[in-house]
């Protein structure tokens, strides 16, 4: 009997105006008392817990994720309002594809109703000047699909101020693949911009020389010659290669039109992750994932190889909230702190 007072006096709580007032005036107040310490620059969400939760809560898979689509967007704001420039979350995996088709196609369905209600009622993303960039393999997307996705795009690219990164459909091994790629491209097709090793100047140069040493050398062995009779076979030969050689023009020398390309022994990991999807963005900061599962599941795994935290929580996606960010955030920035006290003497010895 107690517990169902208290559940009913909490879901009247939560009701009541004043309640709601009170909540939003804490959040509020916790968010600004964060933004004074150090902010992240980029996290990344790993949204787990969709199918469970619905199945916790006796409701169907497809509302599970629209569950999860609505705390996408109070996670967005909370972040935003925080300071963050960069969130980059896992829509959906390309191995999703190995799901029931109905569950599929209704994830597509509701990829595309979210990303239509972004561009028409975009008042998130337009207060806190976000884009959006969906990274994935496009080909694998419906035609309907695909142009919504380029139409979301589209209608953010004006916004500068922060970034949303949506991977679908997505697999960090075929990203890192696809970079290699586009890498091997560019250093197998693009010339780099050279001058010839052999200039007109130079090539000049070189047939006077050959010219000068030439009558040198005929004029030395006709002083040397004791009688005035004709030169011999070897002068002979320096005339005719000097007649042959003074009809050359230094002008009608082809240059040879040598084609030069990068150098792959250049390429390095910066080369790369300029050609990953996410280049541009700052370093991965934080990595959440939800539902208790702690594994990474092909999900930035560049991004994630150093300097990035990463944070496995036991709630499903659904529930999450500022009040399970909130202490990945404290510890973030704990951790910051400690790193910084950690270098400062690092520093100060080599100053």
């Amino acid at each position: 009997m107690s517990d169902l007072y208290l559940s009913r006096t909490r879901n009247w709580f939560l009701s009541n105006p004043l309640a709601e007032w009170l909540i939003i005036g804490l959040r509020e107040t916790l968010i600004g008392a964060l933004s004074q310490g150090p902010i992240p620059r980029h996290v990344a969400f790993e949204m787990d817990g969709n199918r469970r939760y619905a199945r916790s809560h006796k409701i169907e898979t497809i509302e599970g994720h629209h569950l999860g689509f609505e705390a996408l967007a109070r996670v967005l704001e909370i972040c935003y309002k925080c300071g963050v420039k960069v969130v980059t979350v896992y829509a959906f995996s390309i191995e999703n594809f190995n799901r029931p088709k109905y569950e599929v196609d209704g994830l597509m369905q509701l990829a595309k109703l979210k990303l239509e209600q972004l561009i028409q009622h975009g008042e998130l993303l337009e207060r806190y000047g976000a884009s959006v960039r969906v990274l994935g393999q496009r080909d694998l997307m419906s035609a309907d699909v695909l142009e919504v996705v380029d139409r979301a795009v589209e209608t953010t690219k004006h916004n500068e101020q922060c970034i949303l990164n949506i991977c679908f459909p997505y697999t960090s091994r075929e990203e890192m693949t696809t970079a290699v790629r586009s890498t091997v491209a560019e250093y197998s097709t693009t010339p780099r911009p050279h001058s010839t090793p052999f200039s007109q100047s130079r090539i000049t140069q070189k047939i006077m020389s050959k010219q000068e040493d030439k009558w040198e050398a005929l004029a030395s062995i006709r002083e040397s010659s004791p009688s005035p009779s004709p030169p011999s076979s070897r002068s002979d030969d320096i005339e005719d290669s000097l007649s042959s050689s003074a009809t050359l023009h230094p002008d009608s020398v082809e240059i040879p039109n040598v084609t030069i390309y990068p150098n792959a022994e250049n390429i390095t990991a910066e080369t790369i992750e300029g050609h990953l999807y996410t280049a541009g963005c700052p370093p991965l900061d934080i990595f959440v994932r939800t539902s208790g599962v702690e594994r990474l599941s092909d999900f930035m795994l560049w991004q994630g190889h150093q300097g990035a935290q990463i944070f496995f929580l036991k709630c499903f996606w659904p529930e999450f909230d500022l009040w399970h960010f909130l202490p990945v955030l404290v510890e973030w920035q704990r951790r910051q702190k400690q790193k910084e006290r950690d270098e400062r003497p690092k520093r100060i010895k080599q100053a």
